[in-house]
């Protein structure tokens, strides 16, 4: 067995994420998501949770450890290591960010190792993360993402590779319950990372078939947890507001929670789970006049990322229905805020509603996709002997990273 991520763990105390020599406060970890989670988003949420989102910041107990892990958008093995222009941009992390956290797909051994030593050599990350848990088409049709557990010597190399290039880094990996519930692979795949030296995995209790419908099968997750006790298991999936964070590792025993979904348009979600983990008063509720706020600095600090103000409200438009549910906002506005293209345009729509709107009942709960069962695009012939990994190789990487 290979020590995890090439150094020793330091033991946790209550409530506290050891992920290596990192130690996380409270154990909450930002899931990466395509087109979601680059700089500019992990800088919002962080913020809120080092107590600095709505005015002067609350520091953290010396030598408490981070408040919390921020991990980036996916990034792909193939594009990291030509250099992708795109994907260098992505892996850019702000002064102020540690650990700088990286996750990683791919599905050629030999292209993931390659990735992870350019990682550890030149010194881009503190901290890499193996995504085996997206579900979306493109990725699944190369045998990526949730599909490639179900291949165990194929999972097996990919961690060897990785754990071994990584040197003192440590590794971790995200997965999903299995391909569908007659292909199930999140125990397998637990014991292969233990022993191949993987430092914590993180487990979405969905199948890749279920996407993100249904309702996340947090026994799944209280299962792997008693399965491999040697390293720290997270939960993820229905985490919407703190409580739920803190009823799942209740529930489950696991070590951490990965929140997804339930951040966007809520970054402040990060300073309600510091409050909840550390009881430090009841979860955010804040006014539109609040969000407003928040909205504009979401939008502001893309466009300094991207380098040009238009470009970074244009990214910004896919979140102005997150930020904006529950309030009371016409049919009409909502369209016209989604097609802003300057900083000056969205706060003038935003300034048109009644910004003194109290934080409405019922504004928390699903956002995002929430797609049902669907059938799960895989390569020919994937299922027909989980040990044949014949056919693949870095030919089947993408060649771009993100969404």
């Amino acid at each position: 067995m290979r020590e995890n991520g090439g150094m020793p763990t330091p033991p946790s105390a209550p409530g506290t994420l050891a992920i290596g020599p990192h130690l996380v406060t409270p154990p909450v970890v930002l899931a990466p998501m395509a087109g979601i989670t680059n700089a500019p988003f992990r800088t919002l949420c962080r913020s809120f949770a080092e107590g600095e989102g709505w005015g002067a910041a609350t520091p953290a107990e010396p030598g408490a450890g981070h408040r919390g892990l921020f991990v980036s958008e996916m990034i792909t093995t193939r594009a990291l290591v030509e250099r992708n222009e795109k994907t260098m941009q992505l892996i850019h992390f702000d002064a102020s960010e540690k650990p700088r956290s990286i996750q990683l797909y791919g599905v050629d051994p030999v292209t993931v190792g390659k990735a992870v030593r350019m990682i550890a050599e030149e010194d881009l990350a503190d901290h890499i993360d193996l995504n085996f848990g997206c579900p979306v088409p493109k990725v699944t049709r190369k045998g990526g993402g949730s599909a490639l557990p179900y291949k165990r010597p194929l999972l097996r190399s990919i961690l060897r590779e990785a754990v071994t290039g990584a040197g003192e880094l440590p590794v971790t990996m995200k997965m999903r319950k299995g391909i569908d519930d007659d292909h199930l692979t999140f125990l397998d795949a637990g014991r292969i990372a233990v022993e191949e030296g993987v430092t914590a995995i993180a487990l979405h209790g969905r199948t890749a078939a279920q996407h993100y419908g249904g309702t996340a099968d947090w026994e799944a997750i209280a299962r792997l947890k008693e399965h491999v006790p040697e390293i720290p298991v997270l939960g993820n999936g229905d985490i919407w507001c703190a409580e739920d964070a803190v009823r799942m590792m209740r529930e489950t025993g696991c070590d951490g929670v990965v929140v997804g979904r339930g951040c966007l348009g809520r970054p402040w979600l990060f300073g309600d789970l510091v409050a909840a983990f550390e009881g430090g008063g009841a979860p955010a509720a804040p006014s539109l006049r609040q969000v407003r706020e928040v909205m504009l600095r979401h939008a502001a600090l893309l466009g300094e990322w991207i380098g040009e103000e238009a470009r970074g409200v244009v990214d910004f438009r896919k979140h102005v229905a997150w930020y904006l549910k529950g309030f009371a906002v016409g049919s009409e506005m909502r369209r016209r805020l989604a097609v802003t293209s300057s900083l000056a345009e969205l706060a003038a729509g935003l300034d048109e509603l009644d910004l003194d709107q109290p934080w409405p009942a019922g504004a928390d709960g699903p956002r995002g996709r929430t797609s049902g069962n669907n059938r799960v695009v895989l390569p020919d012939g994937w299922l027909k002997d989980p040990y044949d990994c014949a056919g693949l190789g870095e030919d089947a990487e993408l060649d771009t990273s993100g969404g």
